[in-house]
């Protein structure tokens, strides 16, 4: 992200990079929101299965999700006190692990489910509704939930200014991003046709949901995504801490409250150097990101309206603009007018998704 924003900085000015820098931890917060309800939801999908395969069909199994985001947020209040937890090699290893499990089982599931019904659910023209609006709302939120799916563009430079070269660093990323994108999609349409195909218009926003059995597939499966989100929450909130940290500390530098450390020695465990700050801020921090999301538990409207926010600005008009300034494209060229063109296309698409959302949002706050 720090590189993103020096580039916007030399190629469009300060004002940009403030923008820039804005945009970017908005998205980190939100992202931690998402991943708050996610892990919610799939906490409590292992309780309905469990509850489904003891009790059978006619069981009373369903619940809220907000006692398992107490549960989230718990974790995160705790491991967002460990040193560097989101630089631990182990930990994008489990990720990319969870993610091909719990996406091999959804995959699965759905076309075992196609087998199973000897047919294929839903429709060309998708979910039915009562009026012509309501579908256009549904489009339009749709559109944010697909440009949630690529958020990449986050912690993409990230991930390249931590890389050594030689090779140079911007040939290995392009590599590792046309690999991710081909492999992220091909699991997305997968996954979506499929369960689309299962369910048809009752297809849920998380596919795994709509399974409850085999109840032991459907745990692990929810789990996995339980565990790589707990790990992703701190990626995407320890940009975030530094950068307020770092902040108070110059701001402040003779404050005993944000600058000292205590040395607290732990059975077994190495000794952990607590900081009075660190611990207030970082716990305030989860606390209103496990608020918002049981104010507002509604997933695809919440991933759409985040999409959206990000979509268009970090993916593509920060990049497009300094494309443009660095290749030294002149103004109102075909190819000045085929970027410029694009970039509009895709604030059009940012701008209905996000409406989409909130109308997504208001309406299931009122029902």
């Amino acid at each position: 992200m720090r590189l993103l924003c020096i580039l916007t900085y030399t190629r469009s000015g300060k004002k940009w990079t403030w923008l820039c820098g804005l945009l970017q931890y908005v998205s980190f917060y939100g992202t931690g929101i998402a991943y708050v309800i996610t892990s919610a939801t799939s906490m409590r999908e292992i309780q309905i299965s469990n509850c489904y395969h003891k009790g059978g069909e006619n069981a009373v199994c369903q619940t809220g999700t907000k006692n398992f985001m107490l549960i989230f947020g718990i974790i995160q209040i705790v491991t967002s006190q460990i040193p560097n937890f989101h630089n631990m090699a182990w930990l994008s290893v489990v990720a990319a692990l969870m993610s091909f499990c719990y996406s091999f089982i959804g995959l699965g599931l759905g076309f075992s489910k196609v087998i199973e019904n000897r047919g294929i659910k839903g429709s060309i023209v998708g979910v039915p509704t009562r009026s012509a609006a309501q579908k256009i709302w549904l489009v339009f939120q749709a559109l944010g939930d697909i440009a949630f799916a690529y958020p990449y563009s986050i912690i993409l430079l990230e991930i390249q200014d931590t890389l050594k070269s030689p090779p140079p660093e911007n040939q290995t990323m392009k590599k590792a991003s046309i690999s991710a994108i081909v492999i992220t999609t091909f699991f997305y349409l997968c996954c979506s046709c499929f369960g689309y195909a299962a369910f048809g218009n009752d297809t849920p926003g998380n596919l795994l949901t709509g399974f409850y059995e085999p109840f032991w597939l459907v745990d692990f499966a929810n789990a996995c995504i339980v565990l790589h989100l707990v790990g992703g929450y701190q990626v995407y909130s320890q940009p975030v801490f530094a950068f307020v940290e770092k902040w108070a500390t110059q701001k402040y530098p003779e404050s005993r409250f944000i600058n000292k450390f205590y040395a607290i020695k732990l059975p077994v465990l190495p000794a952990l150097q607590l900081n009075l700050f660190r611990l207030c801020f970082r716990t305030l921090y989860v606390i209103s990101t496990t608020a918002i999301a049981m104010a507002f538990p509604y997933f695809n409207q919440v991933l759409g309206i985040l999409g959206a926010l990000n979509f268009w600005p970090m993916t593509i008009y920060f990049p497009v603009e300094m494309y443009i300034v660095q290749r030294k494209i002149g103004a109102w060229t075909r190819k000045w007018i085929l970027l410029e063109g694009f970039s509009m296309v895709c604030l059009i698409v940012s701008l209905l998704g996000l409406i989409g959302s909130i109308e997504g949002i208001v309406s299931a706050k009122l029902a």
